[in-house]
């Protein structure tokens, strides 16, 4: 498999189709599209990242520090290095990502970026290691700016926020938001595992304003299959 780069539309087209295929098994052993390094609040180092993701057999990740894509950019050139070094090995695929802090109905809600182009304009307020304010801060100029980018946008963990998940997957859907993070580990389960009723009702908000599905352990700690 040849590594995709995330550097063109056609890299969102190929993560489009593979978050019409997630489902609850995908992660975190197949698929993992949320995690952090120690470019934002996370404890592993990029390079120790993608050995555990290889290590794994993920097929697909997606590094999403907090507005940041640094960790993103030393992976990929990890990667890069590991498959002259592999020639004769499976890579898995590395999409550009970041997590965005937004306002939505007057909450702060957090808006994963997939697939966009790492230099486009649009995303610079975004990538500045600290939230945005004023307009750069409401959720559809965060959402406007990641699809200008060529890339797609999913609402974080939905069930986390201090207003009902109903009201904000509706409130994202009509700001053109292309997807949720539906399997989601709200209690830090071991072995992970995506909380079985928050799943259930998150997809069928999906499937009611017809945006994708995805997945992600969130990690924040030292093991890619935990959150913690």
């Amino acid at each position: 498999m040849v590594v995709n780069f995330a550097r063109t539309s056609t890299s969102a087209d190929t993560l489009r189709q593979v978050f019409q295929k997630v489902d609850a098994q995908s992660c975190p052993k197949l698929f993992n599209f949320h995690m952090h390094t120690v470019h934002s609040d996370g404890k592993l180092q990029p390079s120790t990242l993608m050995e555990q993701a290889i290590a794994i057999g993920l097929q697909g990740l997606a590094i999403t520090d907090h507005h940041s894509i640094a960790g993103y950019q030393a992976a990929q050139a990890w990667l890069k290095n590991w498959q002259w070094r592999n020639s004769s090995e499976n890579a898995p695929d590395l999409w550009s990502g970041v997590e965005i802090n937004a306002n939505l109905l007057d909450v702060e809600v957090h808006i994963l970026a997939y697939a966009f182009e790492p230099e486009h304009p649009s995303l610079k307020p975004y990538l500045q290691k600290k939230p945005t304010t004023g307009k750069h801060y409401q959720a559809n100029n965060v959402i406007t700016a990641i699809h200008q980018s060529g890339g797609l946008a999913v609402l974080a963990h939905p069930v986390r926020y201090k207003r009902s998940h109903v009201d904000l997957i509706a409130a994202a859907a009509e700001r053109g938001i292309d997807g949720v993070e539906a399997f989601y580990a709200y209690n830090n389960p071991k072995p992970w595992r995506p909380s079985a009723l928050e799943t259930q009702q998150v997809q069928q908000l999906a499937d009611e304003y017809q945006l994708f599905n995805t997945c992600g352990t969130d990690t924040h700690g030292l093991n890619l299959l935990q959150r913690l």
